[in-house]
């Protein structure tokens, strides 16, 4: 009779404990999808707010790193899109050696589209990460590294990268080819240009 009393006892803490778990996640989850995700979408937004501003102050680039090389060969480029100008710079070396640095016109109503196509493209979708989290040092050491910013003169106001690696997705939660083709193509002479990188 004793051993049933205790079992039934450790039968009933066990289910408390189960039952108590099972209430915290829940809680948890409530947290994450509801409170969480309204900080999200604002975030969100501004930064949706601050990709298709067109004032002159604005800009937006793309950073493409190549794979991690002996310093005379690692090379990397460049494209600014402002609303009065675009350039393409490449560099070699480590510390940035300007190799060639293209610079061309534009326009407002040129850049409003552009933005608007990286918007839809939804290049702003992504969390930037903190700490270590976003630390590109040595990063998919043999691929290349993108990066994506928003520029108020010429300061990030958000940036998000992603990797041509497996294992290292980063923060960018958008189609990486559609990206580069609409940065890409505001240069006229992109491949030309960038034929002999890596």
């Amino acid at each position: 009779m004793e051993k049933y009393k205790s079992r039934q006892i450790i039968t009933a803490a066990i289910s408390l404990i189960v039952i108590a778990v099972a209430i915290a996640a829940l809680i948890y989850a409530a947290r994450v999808l509801f409170f969480n995700n309204g900080t999200n979408i604002a975030q969100i937004n501004a930064s949706q707010q601050a990709l298709i501003d067109t004032t002159a102050d604005r800009s937006v680039r793309m950073t493409v790193r190549g794979p991690i090389v002996s310093n005379e060969t690692f090379r990397s480029y460049q494209i600014t899109v402002a609303p009065g100008i675009r350039s393409l710079t490449i560099n070699k070396g480590y510390i940035g050696q300007v190799v060639s640095d293209t610079k061309l016109g534009n326009n407002i109503p040129a850049y409003e589209q552009f933005v608007y196509a990286l918007d839809k493209a939804n290049m702003m979708r992504g969390t930037e990460l903190t700490g270590d989290n976003n630390d590109l040092r040595g990063v998919c050491a043999a691929g290349r590294v993108y990066e994506f910013q928003i520029l108020n003169a010429n300061k990030s106001e958000k940036q998000l990268w992603t990797t041509s690696c497996s294992t290292a997705r980063g923060s960018l939660n958008a189609s990486l080819d559609s990206l580069t083709r609409l940065f890409d193509a505001q240069i006229p002479d992109f491949t030309k240009l960038t034929a002999d990188l890596w």
